[in-house]
């Protein structure tokens, strides 16, 4: 059973940082890319960040030189360090793996992130 379980979220005050962790069972970890996104209130789901398990990271514009993603293999983790934090990242925050080639996807259960004074 795969399981995907994001911690970390929180609210925050803006300009400050949270650092959100994504744990990975039931899957092969190493070939999975992982990625975050955001749901934020009556708004679509949107790409955050992506890291494969070779190549290059992706970010989305509005995260670029703020946000940065890692993963650590040896624990099946993924984590996304946010800096200069925004009111308008305020959102649901979900972990993803994907093998595309397999046709396979899976999603965390998402964690809250509120950026407020």
């Amino acid at each position: 059973q795969v399981q995907l379980v994001e911690s970390g979220g929180g609210l925050v005050q803006p300009g400050g940082s949270l650092r959100l962790s994504c744990a990975a069972s039931g899957i092969n970890f190493n070939i999975y890319t992982m990625g975050w996104y955001r749901q934020a209130p009556g708004k679509e789901r949107e790409l955050v960040a992506t890291i494969p398990n070779s190549g290059s990271t992706n970010y989305a514009d509005s995260v670029k030189n703020r946000f940065t993603i890692t993963r650590d293999n040896a624990k099946n983790t993924v984590y996304l360090q946010m800096n200069s934090l925004k009111p308008e990242d305020t959102a649901v925050y979900y972990c993803n793996a994907a093998r595309t080639v397999w046709g396979r996807n899976y999603w965390g259960q998402g964690t809250q992130v509120t950026v407020s004074s």
